[in-house]
């Protein structure tokens, strides 16, 4: 009986085993796809031809990224600019400051922004934001714009990444040892001090790493950006021009004009691009995190 109990046991964890190597090999294998479709075009046009290329032509067989890859750039360097601020200054006061009750009602609320469908945040950049900017911002600034352009696909996005940088932010903080607080606050330093001089540098790693989770969400986001950027296929030169991310391009495109040589493996590339740089951006956020509770521990 005890070997037969051994051996379901052993069964179970050695099948738990498999679908755990299972689940992380699925992203090697979506690279593996990607890129087999995208060896057509990368067997006629070198690789860096086509990151910095800023002709995108597809019935003239000209497929240049570079027009997107800076339009993503453009406004995930925006969204992050609004975010880190004001998601680091949410964290420590939940982390720091507020009462028990006012932080649990507090993450329920945050969660929330992170269920909300992308497409409702766009659809809100759409009727809101991008008025603001066409019939007020711009004209103050003496420029025109339709107001489909680089910020309202920032301020959406940062909105769409405030619970990620938020969440992480907070528990680093709270991760910090106590003592370290009560040290400080017998040394003479104010709350703020404490929190500004060592809370802050003790957790800075972390909230690092939360700030680089945020910039592989927004690297990926998709509906929203598409719906308030302007998605015109030029690199952006002011704040104020229409961007086209790469996500957008490959949501709008794939599975239209498919006909033209090579448009479908363009577009797969550009996938895979996506997913590379996404993965770095998780793999460094995931290290520094695993250096802190090593640390901690």
């Amino acid at each position: 009986m005890y070997k037969i109990r051994f051996l379901k046991d052993r069964l179970a964890g050695k099948i738990m085993l498999l679908l755990t190597v299972f689940s992380a090999f699925i992203i090697f294998l979506m690279a593996f796809g990607l890129y087999q479709k995208a060896r057509p075009i990368l067997a006629i046009k070198p690789f860096t031809e086509l990151l910095f290329s800023s002709s995108w032509h597809p019935l003239r067989g000209e497929f240049g990224f570079f027009p997107f890859i800076m339009g993503t750039l453009w406004i995930t360097g925006v969204a992050v600019a609004a975010a880190i601020p004001l998601c680091i200054l949410t964290a420590i006061y939940l982390s720091e400051y507020a009462h028990t009750k006012i932080r649990e009602w507090t993450k329920p609320v945050i969660d929330l922004l992170a269920g909300i469908p992308s497409v409702v945040y766009g659809m809100w950049g759409v009727l809101v934001i991008v008025p603001v900017i066409k019939n007020h911002i711009a004209p103050s600034l003496g420029v025109f714009s339709t107001g489909y352009c680089v910020p309202p696909g920032g301020i959406v996005l940062a909105i769409m990444i405030f619970p990620v940088i938020i969440h992480v932010s907070s528990e680093v903080l709270r991760s910090v040892p106590h003592e370290i607080r009560e040290a400080s606050w017998a040394l003479g330093a104010t709350k703020w001090q404490t929190v500004k001089h060592v809370v802050l540098r003790k957790a800075s790693p972390g909230v690092i790493a939360a700030v680089v989770l945020g910039i592989s969400r927004a690297f990926g986001e998709t509906m929203a950006v598409l719906m308030v950027a302007g998605n015109v296929a030029r690199v952006p030169k002011s704040i104020l021009d229409p961007a086209y991310p790469l996500p957008a391009l490959i949501a709008n495109n794939y599975g239209e004009m498919l006909s033209v040589p090579l448009y479908d493996s363009a577009l797969l590339l550009a996938s895979l691009v996506l997913l590379i740089v996404v993965l770095f951006f998780n793999i460094i956020s995931r290290g520094i995190l695993i250096k802190i509770e090593q640390r901690i521990q």
